[in-house]
């Protein structure tokens, strides 16, 4: 930034008032509201047009993980979501957005350090866009749990404000800090354990510490030991089709190898978008083995490939993952992203929301067998990643996990929103936070709709489905 440049920056004062006067553009109230427009198109048509563009065989099995229940039809449906979104009221202030905010995609990872963090795990939609839309997306997958788990409507309305009012008031604490102190603000296991400590009881606290150190042990050697056997004395990733299929039983031996081929390529040249250092530790590991991996549940059917490097000897291994970026559910609303690549945009996202990402995170574009370009992101499998388990929350425990959500959330669109604007918006008032758990309510019965409209379209065959 040029000495004009900071001359003609916004003060904060200027930047607040901005906040304050887009209450006019979009009462905070009015964010309770949703109705689904006339235009609404149906949700399994949404669905079925994702599903066009990825790999048929496997299509299936997202249909039959997507009529499980609402929520994991919820975790499928950000498209769906995205278009609905953006009929909803918007104060105009924008950040970088995760595009799928949902519970589950926030969970415990590994920094470059080795400190266990928690994080925004999941960028495949990530895209600039109107900050509120992670939130409601946040705040709605927090009552179609509860729903799940039986909760009360007063039980979820707690659990949604709490989540809400945690991201207002640190929104607020972000836009008092200088910048760097919000660039390296941070969660570790270490804040986590000292607020159960206060939040909740020794059944919960006990459960915490667990997961904290279960996370610590799902890294490449346990990934390693689970997804790959000694075979003439190599290391290769077992078969467990459809969900783990190695390129050796994909294909046949011509187009096998030229697949082979092609992933090979896609390592070697990622690594010219990691930074130097990271450049020269991966160049001391070989391509030895890579199979089809199915992610997910909104992922099913996108290309997947998990790759098996060795490193010193065959117990020092690297498993990476390639996985297909797609244009972002968000774009035709939120308009396109500025990178040439999805790949990119992807890991650019991923960078800039979270407060620490993995060594070996990059992007590539290459050709298919096919002869069809697709872009892809690469990153580590597994590197001490601790997910959550909704089914197994009391409402405390959702409470204070709602709670951290939030705050990781505001801190994500504090490091490229303008903090102060959203901060001064949001005020110190409930009027939001009451008004995103109506909106949760509302959408969590959309949701339940959408559901049985995909249940119904498997039951009269208009759609396959296949449990694995």
């Amino acid at each position: 930034m040029t000495q004009d440049q900071a001359a003609q920056r916004p003060s904060p004062a200027e930047r607040a008032a901005r906040g304050r006067a887009a209450r006019a553009q979009a009462p905070r109230s009015s964010h309770a509201v949703f109705e689904p427009t006339a235009r609404r198109p149906d949700p399994v048509d949404v669905i079925e047009k994702q599903s066009a563009a990825r790999l048929q065989e496997l299509v299936p099995i997202r249909y039959a993980r997507m009529t499980e229940s609402p929520f994991r039809f919820y975790r499928g449906a950000a498209a769906i979501m995205a278009g609905d979104l953006a009929a909803t009221p918007a104060s105009g202030l924008r950040a970088q957005l995760c595009g799928d905010a949902h519970m589950l995609n926030f969970r415990l990872l590994a920094s470059p350090e080795r400190n266990l963090m928690f994080d925004i795990n999941d960028f495949d939609e990530t895209l600039p866009g109107p900050w509120e839309w992670d939130v409601k997306r946040l705040a709605a997958s927090l009552v179609i749990a509860g729903r799940e788990n039986g909760y009360s409507d007063r039980e979820r309305r707690g659990i949604v404000r709490g989540c809400v009012r945690s991201y207002r008031e640190w929104m607020r604490r972000f836009a008092s800090m200088h910048d760097l102190d919000v660039w390296y603000a941070k969660a570790d296991a270490d804040a986590l354990g000292a607020l159960a400590s206060r939040e909740l009881n020794k059944r919960g606290r006990r459960r915490l510490s667990k997961s904290l150190a279960k996370a610590r042990t799902q890294d490449r050697l346990q990934a390693f030991a689970k997804l790959a056997r000694v075979v003439d004395g190599v290391p290769r990733i077992t078969p467990s089709p459809p969900l783990v299929t190695p390129i050796a039983d994909l294909l046949p031996d011509g187009e096998r190898g030229l697949l082979e081929q092609r992933i090979t390529e896609l390592i070697e040249r990622y690594r010219d978008t990691l930074q130097s250092d990271r450049q020269h530790l991966l160049n001391q590991f070989t391509v030895t083995d890579m199979a089809r991996k199915v992610v997910g549940v909104g992922s099913v059917g996108t290309r997947c490939w998990i790759v098996l490097l060795l490193g010193r000897d065959s117990g020092d291994p690297l498993l990476l993952q390639a996985k297909e970026a797609d244009e972002s559910v968000l774009a035709p609303f939120a308009g396109p992203s500025e990178y040439a690549t999805q790949g990119e945009r992807v890991v650019a996202g991923q960078r800039l929301m979270q407060s620490a990402s993995d060594i070996f995170l990059g992007w590539h574009r290459t050709q298919g067998i096919d002869g069809r370009e697709r872009d892809f992101y690469v990153r580590q499998l597994r590197d001490w990643k601790g997910i959550a388990l909704p089914a197994l929350m009391v409402p405390q425990g959702m409470a204070l996990f709602g709670e951290v959500c939030g705050a990781t959330l505001a801190r994500a669109h504090a490091r490229s929103g303008d903090r102060i604007a959203i901060a001064a918006y949001l005020g110190g008032g409930d009027v939001f936070d009451r008004a995103v758990a109506e909106f949760a309510e509302s959408y969590a019965d959309q949701n339940e709709r959408d559901h049985r409209a995909l249940v119904d379209a498997v039951g009269s065959g208009r759609v396959t489905a296949a449990a694995v």
